[in-house]
């Protein structure tokens, strides 16, 4: 199916910033392809002869979450045409209405991806609530999967941190016996339940200090059954906020290490990029994929050159309050498929 993109004219200033160079002659070879290049043609040529892509093919989506503006006024199906435009093949969930357009059964999204080219990968659902109707792994598990599997995800996860008792040792040992049996089930249908971090859960243990939090949910959940969707954004923001234990004393982390020890952990990243600030409370700003400093040219890199890694793993940029939802996806695409592997 084709994908048409136009070229991107802030792409040159972009590559820029990240000390790429050579591409504004790229760029002006890749307009003379006109409008019918795809994002993906359209970057080998901003960087012909300097490496295979970094991204690899057919693994980069979106968390709809980011276009949820678009999704409750315009429906899924023109924003799912827009993305199939911007080179994306796959799409990550964050409720299956998002306040769209006009009524929408499972088996109507499922069938309007696929005509788009796009493969719905995974889908965000609440951990616990006080409810005992609402739609969690905790109150409804067997309706969260039942959804999943019809939509035909080989993911489903929540956003949800571990603090359901509270942010003990034992507190984290409880939430992952019970993320072990989401993990069964969902083993059971053929699906891989994940937990997509934030920046707490590189925090400490409150009755003790000396054990980080991520730490424990990694040893004590079934590393068959548990899989974890990094979001980078956030897990450097955990590294800026909690790089020394409360007493002061240096514990320093690379988020991109905790891949590379267990990378079969790591199915789904969130690419989100951040202006790095130190007066911010997380150390970070968040911008458009390709306008921050987080260097996504090493860390991608890093994963897919682990040996049979390139292809175990899936992308999904996101932004939470992109200024444009459509420019941030047409922009975060056309940078990731610009990068080029280093020589």
């Amino acid at each position: 199916m084709s994908r048409i993109s136009q070229t991107d004219p802030e792409l040159t200033h972009r590559l820029t910033r990240r000390g790429m160079l050579g591409v504004a002659a790229g760029a002006t070879a890749a307009a003379l392809l006109g409008a019918a290049a795809t994002p993906a043609t359209a970057a080998e040529s901003t960087a012909a002869g300097r490496g295979r892509p970094v991204l690899p093919p057919g693994r980069l989506g979106i968390q709809l979450y980011s276009l949820r503006d678009k999704v409750s006024t315009l429906g899924f199906a023109p924003v799912f045409a827009e993305l199939e435009k911007y080179g994306y093949d796959e799409v990550e969930f964050a409720g299956y209405t998002q306040g769209s357009a006009g009524p929408i059964t499972l088996a109507q999204l499922k069938r309007l991806a696929r005509n788009h080219g796009l493969t719905p990968i995974g889908s965000h659902v609440g951990y616990y609530a006080d409810d005992p109707n609402a739609y969690t792994f905790a109150q409804n598990l067997t309706k969260v999967l039942d959804d999943a599997q019809a939509l035909g995800l080989k993911h489903i996860g929540t956003a949800s941190g571990p603090f359901r008792y509270g942010s003990t040792v034992d507190a984290w040992k409880r939430a992952a016996e019970e993320f072990n049996t989401y993990g069964a089930a969902a083993r059971a249908r053929g699906m891989k339940f994940y937990q997509h971090n934030h920046s707490d859960e590189f925090s400490f243990a409150t009755d003790n200090p000396k054990v980080r939090l991520y730490d424990v949910l990694l040893a004590e959940t079934d590393p068959e059954l548990v899989f974890l969707e990094m979001d980078i954004f956030w897990a450097y923001a955990g590294q800026f906020r909690f790089s020394k234990r409360p007493d002061g004393s240096a514990a320093p982390f690379e988020p991109l290490d905790y891949v590379l020890r267990q990378p079969h952990r790591y199915p789904l990243f969130h690419v989100k990029d951040g202006v790095s600030d130190p007066a911010n409370q997380f150390g970070y700003r968040m911008v458009d994929v390709g306008d921050g400093d987080i260097d996504y040219q090493k860390f991608i890199s890093a994963v897919t050159r682990l040996r049979s890694e390139r292809l175990a793993h899936h992308w999904q940029t996101e932004h939470d309050q992109p200024t444009e939802s459509f420019t941030f996806a047409r922009r975060s695409s056309a940078y990731l498929h610009s990068l080029r592997e280093k020589c």
